[in-house]
């Protein structure tokens, strides 16, 4: 059964935000409702696995990280794996891992994440140029958008979280994305922002444009250990403790980070500590760092412990 049904009222859904403190926009546009999505509360099945560690084995001519000496696996193999080896339904696989973007290639997708008993929860979309100075990049990374929110619609996804490329300038940015969440409003299709890119996505830049838009569709997807990179673990707990309050659906669970030569240490209890903090209900997708671990193994040491932190 899927976990997702537009059950919940616009009324409803503000009279929890404000009641649980929900990451909702201090203002809704008068005429852009609320997201209507229920999320599931058992612990394992609020539990997903993006694509982006697996990178190695998945086959895809815009894979570039695909590596030929490890065996391959079409993303419509993605789902039955995920399930067979972690016992996780819930799938956010990337956009660079789609073999094709065709509507048979989807309808096929999706049947076989039907029959893997699994669910896509998140599309991780590829960066674009939101705050580019030159109208028609920007207007290309909008068009970009939606036809990925077209295709979370034929998936059945709720979200899909979009990578921003730099420069970074909030105005320019917020305009763009104000744009892209209007539209995915359209489709009750949340646009996620995550903390990645040290530069155009910073969370506090990420927190500017939250506020500037406005908008229940344009949300913060928080990772636990992306923030850490270049800082120490009380700006991390900081800044994942500030997304949040504007999360809605979607973070993702690290418990390591490599990088430039430094690994980091991420204390995952105290990641879903905040989350519960902030009356978060959506899912938590496991994205092993492979710099620092195995795909397979990590995965495996994430699951286990993110159980016994929602326990």
């Amino acid at each position: 059964m899927n976990p997702l049904h537009p059950d919940i009222s616009r009324r409803e859904w503000l009279k929890g935000a404000a009641a649980l403190s929900i990451a909702a926009p201090a203002t809704l546009r008068a005429n852009e409702r609320a997201p209507n999505l229920h999320f599931p509360i058992r612990p394992r099945d609020r539990l997903a696995v993006t694509s982006w560690p697996f990178r190695a084995y998945i086959e895809s001519p815009t894979n570039r990280g695909r590596d030929q000496s490890k065996p391959g696996m079409d993303l419509k193999e993605f789902a039955a794996m995920i399930a067979k080896r972690f016992g996780v339904h819930n799938i956010n696989p990337l956009s660079d891992h789609f073999s094709s973007t065709t509507p048979d290639y989807i309808a096929e997708l999706r049947a076989a994440v039907g029959k893997a008993g699994s669910h896509v929860v998140d599309l991780g979309l590829g960066g674009k140029s939101f705050a580019d100075p030159d109208a028609a990049k920007r207007k290309a990374a909008i068009e970009y958008g939606q036809k990925w929110i077209d295709i979370a619609v034929a998936l059945g996804s709720p979200s899909v979280r979009q990578h921003l490329r730099p420069p970074a300038v909030v105005d320019i940015a917020a305009e763009s994305l104000g744009k892209l969440a209007e539209y995915g409003s359209k489709q009750n299709i949340i646009v996620n922002l995550e903390n990645d890119s040290a530069i155009s996505e910073d969370p506090y830049f990420i927190l500017h444009v939250l506020e500037k838009v406005n908008s229940p569709y344009l949300r913060a997807l928080p990772d636990f250990g992306n923030s850490i990179q270049g800082h120490d673990e009380e700006y991390n707990e900081k800044a994942v403790n500030a997304l949040f309050k504007y999360a809605y659906g979607m973070s993702h669970v690290k418990d390591k980070v490599q990088s430039k030569g430094t690994s980091y240490k991420i204390n995952v209890a105290k990641m879903f500590d905040i989350a519960k903090a902030n009356s978060y209900r959506g899912y938590f997708s496991m994205e092993v760092d492979t710099a620092s671990e195995d795909p397979f193994e990590g995965t495996q040491a994430l699951v286990a412990l993110s159980l016994k932190c929602l326990a």
